[in-house]
C-alpha cells in the first residue's frame, strides 16, 4: 500500500514522505490513528505542500542551529500575555506564545513542538525553557513573562 505521512513515524519516515507499507499496517494502524493518507495524485500536491512548510521550519544543519541558539540564549526573551491584577495569569503560557517571542527574538520562525515546557507557566515573572534546535544542539532560553 503506498501512503503519505502526516507526521513523523519512527522508523518509516518524516511528514511528506511517500512510503510503501504492508496493507494491515497502513489499513489498522497508520490511517485509522491519522498518521498517514491514502496516496493519490490529489494527495501528491498536499504531501508536497508538507514537504514545503517542513522545510521552512527545519533547521538547516548544526552550524545554523548553533547560530540561533546564540541569539536565544543572548539575553531573556520577553513574553506579552494578558494578566489580573496581582500577577496572576488568565490561562497559561503556551508553546504557541513562547514560538512567536522566539521567533521575533532570533528573527526566524521557531517550531513551537521544539520547545520543553517543565511545567505550565501560570505566573509573571522569569522562567526558563529548553528549545530543541538540532539532534545536538538544545537551547536554554531565559524568559521574561510580562503583561501585555
Amino acid at each position: 500500500m503506498k501512503i503519505i505521512l502526516t507526521q513523523e513515524v519512527d522508523g518509516l519516515g518524516a511528514a511528506g514522505d511517500v512510503v510503501e507499507v504492508k496493507d494491515g499496517y497502513g489499513r489498522n494502524y497508520l490511517l485509522p490513528r491519522g498518521f498517514a493518507i491514502r496516496w493519490t495524485r490529489g494527495a501528491q500536491a498536499q504531501a508536497d505542500s508538507i514537504k514545503q512548510a517542513r522545510a521552512a521550519r527545519a533547521v538547516r544543519d548544526e552550524a545554523h542551529a548553533a547560530e540561533i541558539k546564540a541569539k536565544l540564549e543572548g539575553r531573556p526573551v520577553d513574553v506579552k500575555v494578558k494578566a489580573g491584577q496581582g500577577g496572576r495569569l488568565f490561562g497559561a503560557v503556551t508553546a504557541a506564545d513562547i514560538a512567536a517571542a522566539l521567533g521575533e527574538a532570533a528573527g526566524e520562525a521557531i517550531d513551537k513542538r521544539t520547545i520543553v515546557l517543565g511545567n505550565p507557566i501560570k505566573a509573571l515573572g522569569n522562567h526558563a525553557v529548553s528549545v530543541k534546535l538540532h539532534d545536538d544542539v538544545s537551547a536554554a532560553v531565559a524568559l521574561n513573562v510580562i503583561p501585555g
